[in-house]
């Protein structure tokens, strides 16, 4: 059952949901405790909730059943490992009173397609089985009370990691190469646009896919879930970028981002975290945005079509309000996202200063983000304090007796959910 009937019934409410989904008091349904199976809260979906950014990664088991530790820097970046699913995760810091068990089952890059699909069966998956099948075994040995889903922001239209190489690399270019050296293939070098990142049909074209992703996860959850009772919590997205950076990252040296070549203000807005021109944050913040309106008019549809099923929407796009990259003077020490950060060759060594290097060097540095994803894929995801705030955003979506909430850092880092 729902942790909000658990902590009801645990002050000796009897309650029921109605057919609108409603929580109302009354008489206890018949047999709602006869389940002896261990209560379980499980993550599915994408990057936002396996952990990415978190560290502390777990071993994943693969499509053969092996569980896969760190199989080094060089590994192919299709192993299970590489989905990321991390010990800080939000849903393993989140305080969830009523539940044993935590499964993490979500996988960095997932798509709609792995919900009901092995990932290895698309272009650029991982060696992990579908999602619903994993699900389905938690399922036969724990009573599923709790599912968070993260979904949307990949999908057969776009992916979060080529939106933010969009803009990052286009910043970098404008930085370290002139406007005149075509001999460096004349790389883009134009703040990025929303239609860079997600037209209006990409985000339609994603609505549909993850709304029938997700309806096949509340069809299984029906099927196997051992009360037939269960919250599933939809959560958006939020912005590792502001609206707009700290006065001291606007220029370096006397130069902005809006002229040619500003090597200074790249390296210092690289060691910062946030290197994308300030023109390209608007963009950002409409991309988030749009992914956030994905997630809610995917649960405002499957509301309709599951009029008795208890979902709520989690909005985290103010999560990390004040505290983002570059928002304040200290970054990214003070944040609650990652930097971009990248590898000179798949040493494990993060480089956290361009200071000093030339056009050639960053070339190269940039191309082992190419070939080695995961030396990169960290970047622009919540760390750990991060998923620590969005562990007390599911701690209040979980207990709500709202259908939709917002949960929002206040400017003394006190976090409300409501």
């Amino acid at each position: 059952m729902s942790l909000l009937k658990r902590s009801l019934l645990a002050a000796g409410v009897a309650v029921t949901v109605t057919t609108a989904g409603v929580i109302s008091a009354g008489a206890a349904p018949p047999g709602q405790d006869a389940a002896a199976l261990p209560t379980a809260a499980v993550a599915l979906g994408d990057s936002f909730v396996s952990g990415e950014g978190g560290g502390d990664y777990q071993p994943v088991t693969d499509l053969g059943g092996v569980p896969q530790g760190f199989p080094g820097w060089s590994a192919p970046n299709d192993n299970a490992f590489f989905c990321h699913r991390s010990a800080k995760a939000s849903l393993m810091q989140a305080n969830l009173a009523g539940i044993s068990t935590r499964f993490n089952l979500a996988c960095s890059g997932g798509q709609p397609h792995d919900i009901a699909n092995p990932s290895a069966s698309r272009e650029k998956g991982r060696a992990v089985a579908a999602q619903l099948d994993q699900l389905r075994t938690v399922a036969q040995t724990h009573d599923v009370d709790l599912v968070l889903v993260g979904l949307g922001s990949n999908n057969g239209s776009f992916t979060f990691g080529d939106a933010a190489s969009v803009c990052a690399n286009r910043f970098i270019a404008d930085a370290w190469v002139g406007w005149w050296e075509f001999w460096a293939g004349d790389p883009p070098q134009e703040p990025c646009t929303i239609s860079d990142l997600a037209t209006d049909a990409e985000l339609a074209a994603g609505t549909a896919e993850t709304t029938d992703a997700l309806r096949g996860l509340l069809t299984t959850l029906d099927q196997v879930d051992a009360d037939g009772q269960h919250r599933i919590v939809f959560q958006g997205y939020t912005n590792p970028l502001p609206p707009d950076y700290a006065q001291r990252y606007h220029e370096e040296d006397g130069r902005a981002d809006d002229r040619d070549k500003f090597r200074a203000l790249g390296a210092e807005r690289y060691a910062a975290g946030c290197p994308a021109h300030r023109a390209s944050l608007a963009a950002g913040h409409l991309f988030s945005q749009g992914l956030g309106r994905l997630v809610r008019s995917t649960h405002t549809t499957l509301s309709a079509e599951f009029p008795e099923a208890d979902l709520v929407f989690l909005d985290v796009q103010r999560a990390f309000d004040g505290a983002r990259l570059c928002e304040q003077d200290g970054s990214p020490d003070n944040a609650l996202a990652t930097p971009i950060r990248l590898q000179d060759g798949p040493s494990g060594v993060p480089v956290t200063s361009l200071d000093g290097r030339d056009k050639i060097a960053i070339q190269r540095i940039a191309q082992t983000c190419v070939e080695y994803f995961q030396t990169c894929q960290e970047s622009w995801h919540p760390n750990a304090n991060g998923y620590a705030v969005l562990g007390q955003c599911l701690a209040g979506a979980a207990t709500t007796a709202s259908r939709s909430v917002s949960c929002v850092r206040q400017p003394d880092g006190s976090v409300t959910v409501g």
